[in-house]
């Protein structure tokens, strides 16, 4: 693999899906694969263990290609793997995670029998779905056994979700909406 292939690589990537690309020549599939596997990773468009079955095969460029193609495209503004590493960790917030389901739960019960309050009940449920789905995308972020792409999918949620100086500073919610519990007396 040389510095040209590198080149030829990331252009190959960085084009548009669905561009149509002539397949190297077998002789030269090997170093291009190569590169091209190395520059996807770099791109973190491309999972390490997806290295054994995309782009394998040259009959399959074309489609491989198209998929790394889509992938970059997709996560072009999604946050580096990197950024997972400021967050929680996975064990912790799934302990979170359950307490907010386990709230939900208690919330519905609560909306069945206090008719007079649903209005209320039901604006609480939905707090605690938004904060499920804010420490649902950190728990997806923070999983080592997704994919990249999975992983970075889910920083782009979370980014989304809590907007970019909230993201930055990793200034996370509560798990659950703790302004709607009342100190006991």
């Amino acid at each position: 693999m040389t510095a040209y292939d590198l080149i030829v690589a990331a252009a190959l990537l960085s084009a548009p899906a669905g561009t149509p690309e002539v397949p190297p020549p077998p002789e030269q599939w090997p170093a291009m694969q190569q590169a091209l596997h190395t520059t996807a990773l770099r791109l973190e468009i491309l999972d390490e263990r997806e290295t054994r079955y995309v782009l394998t095969r040259l009959e399959d460029f074309e489609t491989d290609l198209d998929l790394l193609r889509r992938r970059h495209a997709d996560l072009r503004d999604a946050p580096p793997l990197a950024d997972a590493d400021r967050l929680p960790l996975r064990e912790s917030v799934n302990q979170l995670i359950q307490f907010n389901r386990t709230y939900r739960q208690h919330l519905e019960a609560r909306q069945a029998w206090e008719a007079d309050r649903a209005d209320v009940i039901g604006v609480a449920l939905a707090e605690t779905d938004r904060l499920y789905k804010v420490w649902d995308a950190v728990r997806d972020a923070r999983c080592e056994f997704y994919y990249v792409t999975v992983r970075r999918q889910a920083l782009k949620r979370l980014r989304d979700a809590l907007g970019d100086p909230a993201y930055v500073a990793t200034d996370l919610p509560p798990h659950v909406p703790a302004w709607r519990f009342q100190a006991a007396r």
